[in-house]
Order: structure tokens, then C-alpha cells, then sequence
């Protein structure tokens, strides 16, 4: 997904949430009005989102040697702590609606729901590439918002034969509930980045064995990998060997490449060789009497 597809969704979002607030007013729909406001705190979030993905892919220089990327990162986070914080704000209200009832306008309410499922389900097909951890918080925007009009839809039109008002509060907490859970975890996969997790999709124990049947390879071990944006992933580790070579490295490297790893920095080291690094230990798939670590004091 492109920035400018980002910045159709904020434009869409906004206009929209300025829409909604006042036919929520105007039907006396709390699932309307609830939604235009955490629509409204979507919009600014999806704007901050495009500014920060704009600035990701700045290139390397001096002050961001790995460059920019996790400005993007930034974005998701803000993204998903207004969803968090807006899912939270639709069942507070929802709930009290349901011990203070007001008259609805239901065929008001069914023309605003097809006109919102409409116009979010374009959005969301804008937005349904997901290159990034930022661009994956704006599509769960625009599909939360498809999924909270299609319930409202649906709610409206069992009201208008019913006239059961409290299923409208009942319908916005649900909704809320269901985007709660899909926010907290998309929350915790930016955390698990910022706090440098080993990638979900990567096994450190294959990676090292896979480079242990690489031929003059004697000792793999100090194998850190990490993600700067939750989609490229980075390692660094040593090597032992006692035929270290152009043609080894790129043959380690094609390996780890094989393994989603998109940049990797090698160290290499002789059999006889001591790594004085204090925790060599705690990635380590050793041969037999190959290698020693030596831990500093």
C-alpha cells in the first residue's frame, strides 16, 4: 500500500466522521454518534500514520544508520492506542445507553449505515495491502469500520420491525469488543518489534542447523535476529571456520536469506579462536571440541 493510498483513507475518514456525527445526532443513534467520534480520533491517527510512513523511507544517513523505518512503526503504534482507546470509549457510552434509552430513528439510521458500509469498504480495498506494521493499523481502521456498519445495518433494520431499541447499544459493544481484541494484538506485535523479539516466523534453532550443513562451517553461535519494521529482518552471529572465504560467506548469506533474514552481518572466527564476548553461550549449536567461548571476568 502506497503513502497515497494512506492519505485517501484519511481524507475519506475524516469527510466521513463530520458526516456521521451529524446524522447520529439526527437519528439519536449512539452506535452512529460513538462511531463518528472514534471515526474522527481514526482520521487524525491516519493522517500522523501518513506523515510518519512518508518519512520511513527517507534513506540511511548519519543520525539513522539503519534509516527510517520505524517511523512507520510510530505510526502503527498511535494508530492502534487511539483504536484501543476509542473501542474502549464506545462500550463506556454504549452502556450507559442502555440504562438511559432515547427514540431512534431507524429509517434515518438504515440510509446512514448503507451510505457507511458504502464509502469504508471502498477505503478498506484501498488500503488491503499491507507492506508494514502501520499500514496494517490503517486497514484494521477501515475494516473496523466496515464491520461496525454492517452490524449497525443490520441492528437498524431488526429495530425498524421490532422496536427492541437497546439492541442498538448492545450491537455498538460487541463491535467494540471484537476491534479491542484485534487492536491489543496488533499491538503487541509493534511491541514485540520495538523490544527487538525474535520474528514469530523465525526458528533460531532451524536457522542454525540448516548453516551447520553448510560445508566448513564448524560452529555457529552469538545468532541475534531482529525486525526494524516487523517485515524485514535483520541478523547478526559468527562463524566458525577453518576455510573462511568470500564464496562461505555468500553461501551463509543465501542461507539466511532463504529464511526471510534480508541483511546480515558476519563475523568470522578460527577454530583455535577464542569469542571473548561475555554471552556467546546463549545462541550456540557447537561440534564437538571446535570452538571455545571465553567469558570475560
Amino acid at each position: 500500500m502506497s503513502q497515497h493510498k494512506i492519505l485517501i483513507a484519511f481524507l475519506l475518514n475524516l469527510g466521513f466522521s463530520v458526516y456521521e456525527l451529524i446524522g447520529g445526532t439526527i437519528t439519536g443513534s449512539t452506535a452512529i454518534v460513538s462511531d463518528a467520534v472514534h471515526d474522527f480520533g481514526d482520521a487524525i491517527s491516519i493522517g500522523l500514520s501518513y506523515l510518519l510512513e512518508k518519512k520511513s523511507t527517507k534513506q540511511p544517513d548519519a543520525k539513522y544508520t539503519y534509516g527510517y523505518t520505524r517511523y512507520s512503526l510510530v505510526g502503527g503504534m498511535v494508530t492502534t492506542l487511539i483504536l484501543l482507546f476509542g473501542s474502549t470509549f464506545v462500550i463506556f457510552n454504549a452502556i450507559l445507553r442502555l440504562f438511559n434509552p432515547i427514540e431512534i430513528n431507524y429509517n434515518g439510521m438504515i440510509i446512514l449505515s448503507l451510505i457507511g458500509v458504502t464509502v469504508n469498504f471502498i477505503a478498506a480495498y484501498i488500503t488491503r495491502d499491507n507492506n508494514s506494521l502501520n499500514q496494517k493499523s490503517v486497514n484494521l481502521h477501515m475494516l473496523e469500520d466496515v464491520l461496525g456498519w454492517i452490524v449497525v445495518l443490520i441492528g437498524a433494520i431488526i429495530m425498524r420491525f421490532t422496536n427492541i431499541s437497546y439492541l442498538d447499544p448492545i450491537l455498538s459493544i460487541l463491535v467494540a469488543l471484537f476491534i479491542l481484541k484485534q487492536a491489543l494484538a496488533n499491538f503487541i506485535s509493534i511491541l514485540n518489534v520495538f523490544l527487538e523479539k525474535t520474528p514469530a516466523q523465525v526458528s533460531l534453532e532451524e536457522i542454525e542447523k540448516h548453516l551447520l550443513n553448510i560445508p566448513g562451517v564448524k560452529n555457529v553461535h552469538h545468532l541475534h535476529i531482529w525486525s526494524l519494521d516487523g517485515y524485514h529482518n535483520y541478523a547478526t552471529l559468527h562463524v566458525v571456520s577453518n576455510e573462511p572465504n568470500i564464496k562461505l560467506k555468500q553461501t551463509i548469506k543465501s542461507e539466511l536469506s532463504a529464511h526471510q533474514i534480508a541483511h546480515s552481518t558476519i563475523e568470522m572466527e578460527n577454530t583455535n579462536e577464542n569469542c571473548h564476548d561475555q554471552n556467546c553461550k546463549l545462541h550456540s549449536i557447537d561440534r564437538p571440541h571446535t570452538h571455545h567461548c571465553h567469558k570475560t571476568k
